[in-house]
């Protein structure tokens, strides 16, 4: 066992699969919890799936297509929050708009290049063994940005996350708050999109966070224990997904939401029993 650990641990393409985990997971733990106590999942989704057309543009003009995801996905997530903020419609009709245009983008943008189109299922469906130092060092950089702006604004994401309104009282400027964190979010989908893939991302998104306040109330600590699930979810997907052979994302994907469901089960089923001795102890 030792041995076989030894081999694998010695290839760059599997050390740099667990570095891209560890990034991921940070950016998870930290955006994910925010998305998940604002309900702002499928907001998420929808910058995430808009990001693809950046994704086109960077190969029809030659550019790195994380870089292309990432002004996209950034533009999107601006318009989606102005458009939003004024109120001129419903927020899922905007989101549905927005991730059919950046889809629809994609396609046109890749069709419309010379010669035989490049593969991009890795952009879609996650490719963690793929993952390049080049890779790497962009996802260094954004989770950096990201676990910074949280932390030195910890306080007042507190405020707008429990009581937006009280927070705009005290003088917090919830506006500008907000479309900080729709450009977090963007800046999180293009850390992700090497790990799981644009379509995948949701359960990185969602699942360690939403385990997470399944244990505890506390905002910090949450961000802590997701982050801390989400390495375990990549590693464990990763590894399932060299010994099978089979996709390292849906590898990520279906171990998150199985763990998802079993941690769901255990806690309604210790509420329940609580709640059975609570009544035999008043009879």
């Amino acid at each position: 066992m030792n041995s076989l650990l030894s081999n694998v641990f010695q290839y760059q393409f599997i050390q740099n699969a667990i570095v891209a985990s560890v990034l991921a997971s940070i950016v998870c733990g930290i955006i994910g919890v925010i998305i998940v106590e604002k309900r702002l999942v499928m907001m998420s989704g929808g910058i995430a799936h808009t990001s693809y057309g950046g994704i086109g543009l960077g190969y029809l003009l030659g550019f790195e297509p994380i870089l292309g995801a990432f002004l996209i996905s950034t533009l999107a997530a601006l318009g989606i929050g102005y458009i939003k903020r004024r109120g001129g419609t419903h927020s899922d009709v905007i989101i549905g708009l927005f991730w059919s245009l950046g889809m629809a983008m994609g396609i046109l943008f890749i069709g419309l290049m010379p010669g035989y189109p490049p593969e991009v299922s890795s952009y879609l469906f996650g490719s963690i063994l793929s993952v390049t130092m080049k890779d790497i060092y962009i996802m260094a950089i954004l989770t950096f940005c990201i676990a910074l702006v949280v932390i030195v604004l910890f306080d007042y994401w507190k405020a707008y996350m429990f009581d937006e309104e009280f927070a705009s009282i005290i003088g917090i400027k919830t506006a500008f708050l907000e479309y900080l964190l729709f450009v977090l979010i963007a800046m999180s989908v293009v850390v992700l999109i090497r790990v799981v893939g644009i379509i995948l991302i949701l359960a990185l998104f969602t699942a360690p966070p939403a385990i997470a306040t399944l244990l505890t109330p506390s905002l910090k600590s949450r961000m802590v224990y997701s982050v801390l699930l989400g390495n375990l979810f990549c590693l464990v997907g990763l590894w399932i997904s060299y010994i099978l052979n089979i996709a390292s994302g849906a590898s990520i994907v279906i171990v998150s939401a199985m763990s998802y469901v079993i941690v769901y089960i255990i806690n309604a089923l210790s509420i329940k029993l609580k709640r059975k001795k609570t009544i035999a102890i008043n009879k």
